[in-house]
C-alpha cells in the first residue's frame, strides 16, 4: 500500500484524471497532472539520495509545488514533513537537528533563514530553493511505481506547535490516510469536483488532513492561496474561486464579520463553514450563520490525531459546543487519578483512540510513554459534556486555574472578554501573588484608539455581570500583542513566567 495512492488513486481509478485537483491563482492542475508532477518530485528526491523512510523537509508556501512534493515524498517511500513558513531560525534548527533530514525544499525568500538554521544545528542537508525547483526536477521521469509500504511504515511527520516548549515530531503512518475522507465526505458534504478552501496553511494538521488528504481523496478541487491570508485576502479568494466548503478559525471569522466582508453573494454561495483551532463562541457562530446563510460546523482535532475526533454535523449541532464524538473516534474523560468520568457537566482530561493517531514522537520516548497508553492518547485538553451529549472545551489541562479552591476555565473567561467592545485579543492565566496564592489575571490587547484605563473598567464590569465572581480577574494587563507560536497558538507559559 501507499498513502499517496490512497489520496490520488480514487479519482484516477474512476477516470477523473482530467478533473481539477487544485487551483492556485491562475495556475491549475488536473488529477493526472498532479500525479505526474508528484512522480517527478519523488524521482528527483530519490536521485538526491534520500533513502526509504527518511524525512524530507518542505518549507514551501501553499501551491502546486508543496502538494506535489508532499505526495511525491510519500509515493517514493519517504516521510513528508511540511514546516511553518513563519518559523524562527531556532525552530527550523531544531527540525534540522531532530529529523536529520537529508533534503530541504524551501522558498527562495527563506534561503537566509534556512542557512542560518543549518549553521545553528551543525548540519548540512541539501537545500533546494523554489527558484531552483525546475532544475531539481530536470530529467526526472513523470512515471513512478509507488513504493510498497507496510501499513505501519511512516508516511509523514508533523511538528507540534510548541505551546509548552520545544516542538515534537509526531509520526503518522500510511494506514492512517484512508480515514481522511470520512468527515469531509459524510459531514461536510464534499463531492467530486466541489471546491474546498482553507485559510489555514497546509502545514497545519487541520487543512492537511481535511484538504490535501481528505479533500483530494474525495475528488475535490483544492483552492490554494500563496501568502498569509488576512481577512481581505481570504475574502478575495472566496469571491474569486467560489468554494463550496471553507475551513478557517474563529479569530478570522470574527475579523470578517467586523469588516462586513461576509455580507456578499460569494459568501452566501458557501454551503458549509468549518471552524477549528480554538473555541468558537456561540454568539459568533450564530451571527456568522445569520450573515452568510451557510452552516457553521465546529470541531477539534490535533497534530497527533491528524483528523477531527469531536465535531458538530449538519444533523447534530449546537452553537457554543464543539459537537459530539465522531463515529471513527472513541473519547473518554478521566479525572487526574485516572477514573473515568461519566457524569455530565464534569470537567476531565480528554483521552482519544482512533486509527489515525500518531504512533510516537520522534526521539521522545519519554513523552510518548507518558501520553500514549494502550492505544489511547492523553490530549492535554480538558473537556466536559452536557446532558444532551454535546462536548465543550474547558481549556488545556496545564492551563486550568484553581482560584480560591475552585477550578476556572481560561477559555470561558477569554470568550466573555472578547465580547467586550474595544478588546482585540485576550488571554487569562493564573499568576501567584506575593503570598503565593494564585490569582486570575487577564492579558488583553486594546483596539486602536482605546484608552486602557477606561477599557479595563469596561472589561471588569462586563465580566462581573456574566461570570461568577471567582472567575473574574482582579486586574487587566495590556500588551501590544499576545505571545504566540509560529502557528498562532498562545504561549501561556510566557505570560506566567513574565508574571
Amino acid at each position: 500500500m501507499n498513502g499517496a495512492d490512497d489520496i490520488l488513486g480514487p479519482s484516477l481509478a474512476v477516470g477523473r484524471g482530467d478533473s481539477l485537483a487544485l487551483i492556485c491563482g491562475e495556475t491549475t492542475l488536473t488529477y493526472s497532472q498532479l500525479d505526474r508532477l508528484a512522480c517527478r518530485y519523488g524521482n528527483a528526491m530519490t536521485l538526491a539520495g534520500v533513502q526509504r523512510q527518511q524525512p524530507v523537509l518542505l518549507l514551501l508556501d501553499d501551491g502546486p509545488e508543496l502538494v506535489a512534493a508532499y505526495l511525491g515524498a510519500m509515493k517514493a517511500g519517504f516521510a513528508a514533513v511540511a514546516l511553518n513558513t513563519r518559523m524562527a531560525a531556532k525552530d527550523l534548527a531544531h527540525a534540522f537537528g531532530d529529523s536529520c533530514a537529508p533534503l530541504l525544499l524551501a522558498e527562495s525568500a527563506l534561503a537566509d533563514l534556512a542557512r542560518e538554521a543549518a549553521t545553528m544545528a551543525h548540519v548540512s542537508p541539501r537545500m533546494v530553493f523554489s527558484d531552483e525547483l525546475e532544475a531539481f526536477l530536470a530529467g526526472s521521469s513523470d512515471q513512478l511505481v509507488s513504493a510498497d509500504m507496510d501499513p505501519e511504515d511512516t508516511a509523514l511527520w508533523m511538528y507540534t506547535s510548541g505551546t509548552t516548549g520545544q516542538p515534537k515530531g509526531a509520526i503518522h503512518v500510511h494506514a492512517s490516510i484512508a480515514l481522511g475522507e470520512r468527515h469531509v465526505r459524510e459531514n461536510l458534504g464534499v463531492n467530486p469536483g466541489d471546491r474546498i478552501f482553507s485559510t489555514s496553511k497546509l502545514f497545519f494538521a487541520y487543512p492537511l488532513g481535511h484538504c490535501l488528504i481528505g479533500g483530494l481523496r474525495c475528488g475535490a478541487t483544492l483552492v490554494l492561496h500563496r501568502g498569509w491570508p488576512d481577512a481581505a485576502a481570504a475574502a478575495q479568494v472566496i469571491t474569486t474561486a467560489r468554494p463550496k466548503v471553507v475551513l478557517s478559525v474563529p479569530s478570522l471569522y470574527r475579523l470578517l464579520l467586523k469588516d462586513g466582508a461576509c455580507a456578499t453573494e460569494a459568501f452566501r454561495g458557501v454551503k458549509t463553514w468549518v471552524s477549528a483551532g480554538e473555541n468558537l463562541p456561540a454568539e459568533l457562530c450564530r451571527r456568522w450563520m445569520e450573515e452568510t446563510g451557510g452552516l457553521m460546523l465546529e470541531g477539534i482535532g490535533a497534530t497527533e490525531a491528524l483528523f477531527l475526533f469531536i465535531a458538530s454535523t449538519p444533523a447534530d449541532m449546537k452553537p457554543g459546543a464543539c459537537g459530539k464524538p465522531l463515529p471513527w473516534a472513541e473519547v473518554r474523560l478521566r479525572s487526574p487519578d485516572g477514573t473515568e468520568i461519566t457524569t455530565p457537566d464534569t470537567a476531565g482530561d480528554l483521552w482519544v483512540r482512533m486509527d489515525s493517531l500518531f504512533r510516537r514522537y520522534h526521539n521522545r520516548p519519554d513523552v510518548t510513554q507518558r501520553v500514549l497508553r494502550d492505544g489511547w492518547w492523553k490530549t492535554g485538553d480538558v473537556f466536559a459534556f452536557d446532558a444532551d451529549g454535546y462536548w465543550t472545551p474547558q481549556g488545556r489541562s496545564d492551563d486550568m486555574i484553581k482560584v480560591s479552591g475552585q477550578w476556572v476555565s481560561p477559555s470561558e473567561v477569554e470568550e466573555a472578554a472578547l465580547m467586550v467592545p474595544g478588546v482585540a485579543d485576550a488571554v487569562a492565566v493564573g499568576i501567584p501573588n506575593e503570598d503565593g496564592l494564585i490569582r486570575l489575571v487577564l492579558y488583553a490587547v486594546a483596539e486602536v484608539d482605546e484608552h486602557p484605563p477606561i477599557l479595563e473598567a469596561r472589561i471588569i464590569e462586563s465580566l462581573r455581570a456574566k461570570l461568577a465572581i471567582f472567575k473574574c480577574p482582579r486586574n487587566v494587563r495590556f500588551l501590544d500583542a499576545i505571545p504566540r507560536t509560529a502557528t498562532g497558538k498562545v504561549q501561556r507559559f510566557k505570560l506566567r513566567e513574565g508574571g
